[in-house]
């Protein structure tokens, strides 16, 4: 995130430079070295974690136009959040470039509507890019579909995970049960490291 990168020293930030040099990444951008069809966890932040999804008003609608997107583009969405300034989604997609255009759309979109609301008549950057995480193999998946549903936990804005209504985990667990997903969570609890430094 770029307010992190600002938090660097000037060799910190060199060493980044030369490693995305090197390795062909984008110098100020997260990479995106996986294309091909496969699970992905896709996380976005409002730029600088500004909350500018706080009224509830607005999450439903973003989290209804994220899940409407994924459909849209023939993407499975498999379990989703939406925080006051981020989201992660896991979905089963045929490429990834078909998640960025989707995105690129939904961010230009969304930005376009909340600066109007927000009576902003200079552009406000609203969104910094996205970044992906290819899922590895089944015990990845399963612990990032609990992570996300975690989410709202972690960062505080509820004690239970069950209820914060903008994620799909009130659709598993009318569809499944909470017993199916309490079995799920021990099973595959996500290490402690899991997802440091995405959306913090």
């Amino acid at each position: 995130m770029p307010y992190e990168y600002r938090k660097l020293s000037l060799k910190e930030r060199e060493e980044i430079v030369f490693y995305r040099r090197e390795h062909g990444y984008p110098l100020h951008a997260p990479p995106h070295p996986f294309r091909e069809a496969g699970y992905y966890l896709i996380t976005a932040a409002i730029f600088e974690h500004k909350p500018l999804l706080a009224a509830t008003s607005r999450r439903t609608e973003f989290e209804t136009r994220l899940v409407a997107g994924m459909k849209e583009i023939q993407a499975d969405p498999i379990a989703w959040e939406v925080l006051p300034n981020h989201y992660h989604i896991l979905v089963d997609v045929d490429s990834l470039d078909s998640i960025s255009s989707a995105l690129k759309y939904l961010h230009g979109t969304t930005s376009r509507i909340w600066n109007i609301e927000d009576g902003l008549t200079a552009k406000r950057r609203v969104w910094y890019k996205f970044s992906d995480r290819r899922i590895r193999n089944d015990k990845h998946l399963h612990q990032a579909f609990n992570y996300i549903h975690y989410n709202p936990v972690k960062h505080e804005y509820r004690e239970d995970f069950y209820e914060w209504p903008w994620s799909s985990i009130g659709l598993y667990a009318e569809s499944a049960g909470h017993g199916w997903l309490q079995e799920h969570w021990k099973s595959n609890i996500p290490p402690e490291d899991f997802g440091r430094g995405w959306d913090e």
